[in-house]
């Protein structure tokens, strides 16, 4: 079986699988209908702001983000550092190498963008 009818077969149990999760919970779950108590604020009083401002700094999302992508970026390292000495035994070596190190650049381009762009400055 090919690796590609794999990915497939996988895909569809996992959607499908879903859908009946959703399907089921609506079907099954609670109903709840809106009412004035329930939207009202709980023992403290407050109502809730409708102003839709948020109070977080923007540098905490953008932190956030950076941090997201350059952790998936050397997640994608570890498997190549893993099968590299494999790739090198079948002569495929070279190709594996140069592959990581256009992925390099663009993770070092990416990097000195966000500094030079003061991306990871607090002030």
């Amino acid at each position: 079986m090919s690796p590609l009818i794999s990915i497939v077969v996988l895909s569809v149990i996992v959607l499908t699988f879903g859908a009946l999760l959703i399907a089921l919970t609506s079907l099954i779950g609670p109903k709840t209908e809106f009412s004035k108590v329930k939207s009202m604020a709980y023992e403290c009083g407050l109502t809730v702001p409708d102003s839709e401002v948020t109070k977080v700094p923007i540098k905490f999302y953008l932190t956030a983000i950076l941090f997201i992508l350059f952790d998936i970026e050397i997640i994608f390292m570890y498997p190549w550092a893993l099968v590299f000495k494999d790739y090198i035994t079948e002569g495929k070596g070279i190709f594996i190498f140069m592959s990581m190190a256009v992925f390099l650049v663009i993770f070092v381009f990416g990097l000195l963008w966000e500094i030079k762009s003061n991306a990871l400055e607090w002030e």
